[in-house]
């Protein structure tokens, strides 16, 4: 278990990503995956009121009221650490703090719990002063909604502005930060999040772990590209990502494991970060995800990988 910045929240290595759910996944098949995904050590889930509005037939909300349903049946919630955002449900746009309350009773109730382990704020909102914000969602710990806050796409000048705010106004601390961020994508590492990550101690979350699908190797030249991601993996057929899927493969295959557990196992070992987040659609993808919380690399592989 690897700890979440500031907060009491312990957590197995890799969280499971739920924007599957009500897309590309019904409720049985999330149910099915959500329990392999505990079986195997896993705890935390992470979901966002948006999910998954773009969707043809749905509004928004699906992919928690999934996972709300799934811990009923289960009767397991006080064993799984669920986190979730607000600011993208076409129903409750923006960090307005009105918003932000409307926002968490709807995720409460889909969720079918008290309290959400790890609020998000989704996106920045300019719009909004975030003394505003930051002070809403400080409220709803207060308010016993909520057990700890973070910032998800924030820039690195807007996370040192929340620290500020926080300070100034006695407001709850951020604890992590949600960024994307994988081996194909490094920008976190040079764009200035990584060391404002570090000055806050906030724990560190990558979504996107595995670029769309790219870095599990199905995407290569010549292969015909199918899913819903499909497009934006191959955009990663560069000279570039193609360099760091060869060097993938021959650490997969020192270690008799799979590229995506390569590429995860790297992710979670980087400065800041805590857990990478990763999806799967199907059962038989989730062994090799699950596998990258155990997988040590060898500071060369990782040297290798991260110079690639």
């Amino acid at each position: 278990m690897t700890r979440i910045g500031s907060s009491d929240l312990d957590v197995f290595p890799l969280v499971f990503g739920g924007n599957v759910f009500g897309w590309t996944v019904d409720q049985a098949a999330g149910f099915a995956l959500l329990d392999a995904f505990v079986d195997g050590g896993g705890t935390m889930v992470d979901t966002a009121d948006g999910y998954s509005w773009w969707v043809p037939g749905n509004e928004g909300g699906e992919s928690e009221t999934v996972i709300g349903a799934w811990m009923a049946s289960r009767g397991n919630r006080d064993q799984v650490l669920v986190a979730t955002k607000v600011g993208w449900d076409p129903r409750c746009k923006g960090l307005h703090p009105d918003t932000i309350v409307r926002a968490a009773d709807a995720s409460l109730t889909r969720l079918g719990t008290d309290r959400i382990d790890l609020y998000y704020a989704h996106f920045d909102d300019p719009d909004v002063p975030m003394a505003d914000f930051v002070g809403a969602l400080s409220a709803l710990v207060d308010a016993g909604k909520v057990r700890y806050i973070a910032p998800s796409n924030f820039t690195a000048e807007r996370l040192d502005e929340w620290a500020a705010v926080t300070a100034a106004h006695g407001a709850h601390h951020a604890v992590a930060l949600q960024p994307h961020y994988n081996l194909v994508e490094r920008g976190f590492e040079t764009n200035g999040l990584r060391d404002a990550a570090t000055r806050q101690n906030l724990g560190v979350l990558p979504y996107f772990a595995l670029a769309n699908g790219f870095l599990t190797g199905k995407y290569r030249p010549g292969a015909r590209a199918t899913g819903e991601r499909a497009a934006k993996a191959v955009a990663h057929l560069t000279p570039h990502g193609q360099a760091v899927l060869g060097v993938l493969d021959q650490v997969a295959a020192t270690h008799g494991v799979e590229v995506a557990t390569v590429a995860l196992a790297w992710l979670r070992v980087q400065p800041t970060v805590v857990a990478p987040i990763a999806s799967a659609s199907r059962l038989d993808q989730l062994p090799a995800l699950l596998a990258s919380a155990t997988l040590e690399l060898s500071p060369e592989e990782i040297a290798t990988l991260s110079s690639t």
